[in-house]
C-alpha cells in the first residue's frame, strides 16, 4: 500500500492530505480512462437538411438516410446495393477471353448487357398497398425474373375481381368467421372474394387441360402465372404486366393457397392438368447460370429466398 503525505505549507494552516490506491481502484481508472482511437474518418451522424424554400430534394434525403443510423444506414446501404445493380453494365469488367464469345468483345455490345435483376417478395406485400410498387417495377420493366407465393399470385388476381379492406389486427377471428370474413394482418378479404376468383380460374383451367392434351407437354407453374397475367387483361395486376414485359415469375409452392384448392377442385370435376416443376426449376437457375451479372432483391423470407439464393449459387 502506497501513502502520499503532502507538505505542509510555511505561510498558512497546515495542511496533510493522504491517497491510498489499490490495484483495483487503478484498473477501475484505467478501465475508464481508455484513450479513444481516431474514427474520424468515418461518415458522423446526420440526417437530411430541410430547406426552407424549394421543397424536398428525394434523392439527398435517400442518400441521409445512410448517416442518419439506426435503421436508416441499412436502409441506405440497401439503396446502395440496388443502385449499383441498375448502373452495372458488362463493359465494367474487363474482357475474358476464356469466357466472353466473339460477339462480346464489342464495346458496345457490352455496354448493353446489364445486370440480371431477381425480385422476390412473400403474399402480404401483394395482399398490402405494396402491390402496386410492385407492379410500377415490372411494368417498367425494372426486374427480370420474379420469385414468389402461391399466395402472393392469387391476391394479385383477387384484387382485380374484388377490394381487399382495411380492418384492424385485434378483430376475433371467430367473429370474422361467422361474418364470412378473412384476416391478413389488419387487412379484412370477404369470403366472396375467393368464390368470385374461383368463377374467373375454373374456366381458364378447363382450357389449360384441352390445350395440353393438344401441344402433348405439360404446363410449367410459370407457365401458368403467365397464361393467368394474360387472361385477366387487367393494368391493375402485376402479372398482367409481367406477361406483357416477358419477366418470368417462378412459383414452387404455387399449390399452397387458393389457387392450390382450385386446382385440387379442378382436378375431380375435369381431371388432367399437370404441372411440372422440373421444367421451371432448369428455367430459372438458367436464367442465373446464362446470366452475365445478377442482382437479389429478397422482401421476406422462407421458400422465395431460398428459391432465388439457389439458383444464383450456379
Amino acid at each position: 500500500m502506497a501513502t502520499n503525505t503532502a507538505t505542509p505549507s510555511t505561510t498558512g494552516p497546515t495542511t496533510t492530505a493522504t491517497t491510498t490506491t489499490t490495484p483495483q481502484l487503478t484498473n477501475a481508472i484505467n478501465a475508464v480512462h481508455v484513450k479513444s482511437v481516431d474514427i474520424s474518418t468515418s461518415s458522423p451522424v446526420r440526417g437530411y437538411n430541410y430547406k426552407e424554400e424549394g421543397g424536398i430534394d428525394y434523392e439527398e434525403l435517400l442518400k441521409s438516410y445512410m448517416t442518419t443510423g439506426f435503421q436508416a444506414t441499412s436502409f441506405g446501404q440497401a439503396v446502395d446495393e440496388i443502385n449499383r445493380m441498375i448502373k452495372w453494365r458488362l463493359s465494367d469488367e474487363p474482357i475474358n477471353p476464356d469466357v466472353d464469345t466473339d460477339d462480346l468483345l464489342d464495346p458496345s455490345v457490352r455496354q448493353n448487357i446489364k445486370c440480371k435483376i431477381f425480385l422476390g417478395y412473400t403474399s402480404n406485400l401483394v395482399s398490402s398497398g405494396v402491390r402496386e410498387t410492385i407492379k410500377f417495377l415490372v411494368k417498367n420493366k425494372m426486374v427480370d425474373v420474379i420469385v414468389t407465393t402461391a399466395g402472393g399470385i392469387e391476391e394479385d388476381f383477387i384484387k382485380c375481381l374484388a377490394n381487399t379492406y382495411v380492418g384492424d389486427f385485434h378483430i376475433p377471428g371467430p367473429q370474422l368467421r361467422l361474418q364470412g370474413l378473412n384476416r391478413i394482418g389488419n387487412l379484412i378479404i370477404p369470403n366472396d372474394n375467393y368464390c368470385k376468383f374461383e368463377d374467373w380460374v375454373m374456366p381458364i383451367l378447363d382450357k389449360m387441360v384441352s390445350e395440353q392434351k393438344t401441344r402433348e407437354t405439360p404446363w410449367t407453374p410459370s407457365e401458368l402465372i403467365d397464361r393467368l397475367g394474360q387472361e385477366i387483361n387487367n393494368e391493375d395486376s402485376i402479372y398482367y404486366w409481367a406477361h406483357k414485359n416477358k419477366i418470368p415469375v417462378f412459383s414452387p409452392a404455387i399449390t399452397d393457397g387458393s389457387l392450390g384448392d382450385m386446382i385440387y377442385f379442378h382436378s375431380y370435376q375435369n381431371p388432367g392438368l399437370v404441372l411440372d416443376l422440373v421444367g421451371d426449376i432448369r428455367k430459372i437457375n438458367n436464367q442465373a447460370v446464362y446470366a452475365k451479372h445478377t442482382g437479389m432483391i429478397i422482401l421476406g423470407g422462407g421458400i422465395i429466398k431460398h428459391h432465388i439464393c439457389n439458383a444464383n449459387l450456379f
